[in-house]
């Protein structure tokens, strides 16, 4: 099954290159376990494809409910 590719999430090159050393740093240190760019690259790319989802939603549902809040707080200024 192809994914829509619509909705994902892009990454500038340094940023990208940033998260795959993170990926890297994080088997090396907590699993004792190294990997290569390509390995590391392709964990990044599962963790955007299926779990950045959630994450991205979240972030909007509160940034909403923040907002929301906030324009209720208005109302209060009222004379």
């Amino acid at each position: 099954m192809k994914k829509n590719n619509k909705n994902k999430i892009e990454l500038s090159n340094e940023v990208r290159q940033n998260m795959v050393e993170k990926v890297k740093y994080y088997f090396q240190n907590e699993r004792d376990e190294e990997l290569g760019d390509l390995a590391a690259g392709l964990i990044l790319d599962f963790i955007i494809d299926e779990l950045s989802p959630e994450f991205y939603n979240k972030g909007v549902y509160d940034s909403y409910k923040y907002m929301n809040e906030r324009t209720e707080d208005l109302l209060g200024i009222q004379k």
